[in-house]
């Protein structure tokens, strides 16, 4: 468990999965602090976390997660720092190790980590990279903050760009394929609700699948693909359309984007 407690600078989306997971995984109320500067979101996040502390500017605190816009990373880690934060684990987007170790000083453990939107559902795929000085007290806290939303893997910050091109950015590649079923279903013959209602189906089950099974990726749809039939040619004409280089090229090209975006 974490030892003194949490601040989580930004309310947003992701610092409210990431206080959502720390709770439903035994973080008491009371060492949880949300803080937000505006005023509207802090009633609902005081409504949605009783017993913690919502506030407008940064309280005392020994560890604390930036999960503020990029812009504005640095100076809410300054701000951690002169409460009293030893631990910063920042999630704002190319903001590089070296742009938190500046503002944080010397003494203080910096970490950067890439989490993906399925936070907001505890399903996250997050990367994260630990500042040099961090020891493994630093890693664990890293791992428990993340591993509250979903899997949470250590990385080399050299590889951090790739975690965002792959999973950062990974869900509206999934999205765009879903989209993109829908639409050949109805192209098909089938009424848009119910293309929808199988393809929003159909992922949910092969995710449950790809999750549970002990089988690869390659062996589980090798055990769809009968020799000759309606899958194989599916996939030979995916093939033939260049599916699988379409997915290299977006992961390639996103991952760039990162790493001029930290630049």
């Amino acid at each position: 468990m974490i030892n003194g407690g949490i601040s989580i600078i930004g309310g947003g989306n992701m610092g409210g999965a990431l206080a959502r997971g720390l709770v439903a995984g035994g973080l008491a109320a009371a060492d949880l602090t949300i803080i937000e500067v505006d005023a509207a979101k802090r009633a609902v996040l005081a409504a949605q976390f009783p017993g913690s502390r919502v506030a407008g500017e940064v309280l005392a605190c020994s560890n604390a997660v930036i999960a503020v816009k990029p812009a504005d990373a640095e100076a809410a880690t300054r701000a951690a720092v002169e409460a009293g934060a030893k631990t910063v684990l920042s999630i704002a987007a190319g903001v590089t190790l070296a742009k938190l170790a500046a503002a944080a000083g010397s003494g203080v453990d910096v970490i950067r980590a890439m989490p993906n939107t399925p936070a907001l559902v505890g399903e996250a795929a997050s990367g994260f990279a630990l500042g040099s000085g961090c020891g493994a007290e630093a890693e664990a806290f890293a791992a428990e903050v993340l591993g509250s939303v979903g899997l949470a893997v250590r990385v080399e910050e050299s590889l951090l760009d790739a975690v965002t091109g792959l999973t950062g950015s990974g869900p509206a590649y999934l999205f765009f394929v879903a989209e993109a079923m829908i639409a050949a279903g109805v192209a098909e013959g089938l009424p848009a609700g119910t293309a929808e209602a199988l393809v929003r189906q159909l992922f949910v089950g092969a995710g449950r699948l790809l999750a549970e099974s002990p089988d690869s990726p390659t062996r589980l749809r090798e055990n769809v693909t009968s020799p000759n039939g309606t899958t194989a040619a599916g996939l030979a004409a995916l093939s033939a359309a260049g599916g699988r280089e379409a997915f290299f090229a977006a992961v390639r090209t996103a991952t760039a984007r990162s790493a001029e975006l930290g630049a």
